[in-house]
């Protein structure tokens, strides 16, 4: 293995560790998104959904789940709760009728708009003095990252 960490040395510092910042920079952000979308009267799962159903796009509960990581009994109550807001609705797909998709409704998608902003604000003070190089080599670094662990 060629890093500069030495993971045999007992006395490695935490700040050394890649997996130490990977985990507290997704925690805070997971925590300052949820007070920012309390203001818009939703929750980090709620997000998720949101932004996986873009504009006019039908998803199936099995892909929600799987573009959220959710668990597919999770994703399926939560798009339930959704729902019965009136801030998505469901039916059958049109190529299979077995399979149920979601969508937002209206009101979804002003929701989701309202969110997007405030993640816009975040993802602003977060990457404020990065440059879009940076951003771009950190973005290639995590996903390298995630797919090594797959």
């Amino acid at each position: 293995m060629n890093t500069d960490v030495d993971l045999a040395d007992d006395d490695v510092q935490k700040a050394n560790w890649p997996f130490h910042w990977i985990t507290q920079t997704s925690n805070r952000y997971i925590q300052v998104m949820e007070g920012r979308l309390k203001e818009v009267g939703i929750d980090p799962t709620y997000w998720r959904v949101m932004m996986s159903l873009d504009e006019d796009q039908r998803l199936s509960i099995s892909e929600i789940s799987s573009l959220c990581l959710l668990k597919p009994n999770t994703a399926t109550k939560i798009v339930q709760r959704m729902q019965a807001q009136g801030l998505i609705e469901t039916g059958p797909r049109e190529s299979d009728a077995r399979v149920t998709e979601a969508m937002l409704t209206e009101r979804g998608h002003t929701l989701r708009r309202e969110a997007r902003a405030v993640a816009d604000d975040v993802f602003t003070r977060a990457f404020e003095g990065m440059s879009r190089e940076e951003q771009l080599v950190l973005n290639m670094l995590l996903e390298r990252v995630f797919h090594k662990l797959a």
